[in-house]
């Protein structure tokens, strides 16, 4: 099914919005925030056209829109270690946005801010080894005496302050991944018991109103027969009424007077 105008307007700008995103952009840019805006409506306006794309399309637009718009979110954030924390988190899309990109283009955004977060983390790290009082590097070296701490030490330092906060942060996102595996096994057990709830409470509505069905023809029935057994009941007894008052009149009739 061809593309409809929707969808390739969608396109362009995301497009658009990718390679801006790649680019270094000044601070006070606002363009690019601008342009996500646009592409949620356009994105949510392609949900319900007539001539939308498949489920899968629309959930790959979706991902590469909710990157940016997180990427965008994660840029606003004061410490580079809440950058870099957040920029793990954030999943790029997995197909290309036009047929010219071998590569997603968000993947490489992704990447990208990836390094420039753990080059500012270096930055911040070594500016604060550097700015610390000569007694701390001299307790924390073991050297005594007045000599700064070198080049490679210091490297070295940093190097495994990096590898602490890289080890957390990948220790935070596999305690938080567990947290969303558990919820989503939560929320299957219990969809699962409520479907089976709803199952059996349709089963016994079902037999609430055969029982029902039921108990109307029997009723109707006993109503019947009862009716029935009153109407021969009297018929019996005015036969037998009538009978003895025969019987009377011919005893009466044929037996002599007495004198």
């Amino acid at each position: 099914m061809a593309a409809s105008r929707l969808e390739l307007n969608l396109v362009r700008l995301l497009s658009r919005c990718e390679a801006m995103a790649a680019e270094k952009r000044d601070p006070d840019e606002w363009r690019l925030e601008k342009y996500v805006g646009a592409l949620e409506d356009m994105l949510q306006a392609l949900k319900v056209h007539a001539s939308k794309p498949a489920s899968e399309v629309i959930n790959e637009y979706s991902w590469k829109v909710d990157f940016l718009k997180g990427m965008l979110q994660a840029e606003k954030l004061t410490s580079s270690s809440e950058k870099a924390l957040a920029n793990q988190f954030l999943a790029p899309g997995r197909v290309p946005t036009t047929a010219r990109e071998r590569v997603p283009a968000t993947k490489t955004v992704h990447l990208q801010s990836r390094a420039r977060y753990t080059s500012e983390m270096r930055s911040e790290l070594l500016g604060t080894l550097l700015s610390e009082p000569e007694m701390d590097v001299r307790k924390r070296t073991g050297v005594a005496g007045s000599q700064p701490v070198s080049e490679k030490q210091s490297a070295a330092e940093l190097d495994l302050v990096l590898q602490r906060h890289q080890n957390l942060q990948e220790k935070l996102a596999e305690e938080m991944l567990g947290l969303a595996r558990s919820l989503k096994t939560n929320t299957l057990a219990a969809q699962s018991i409520i479907k089976k709830d709803n199952q059996t409470l349709s089963h016994s509505l079902k037999m609430a109103d055969q029982n029902l069905e039921k108990l109307k023809t029997e009723s109707e029935r006993l109503e019947q027969h009862t009716q029935k057994s009153v109407n021969w009941f009297l018929w019996a007894m005015l036969i037998i009424v009538c009978f003895i008052f025969i019987s009377m009149i011919l005893f009466i009739r044929i037996m002599p007077k007495l004198k």
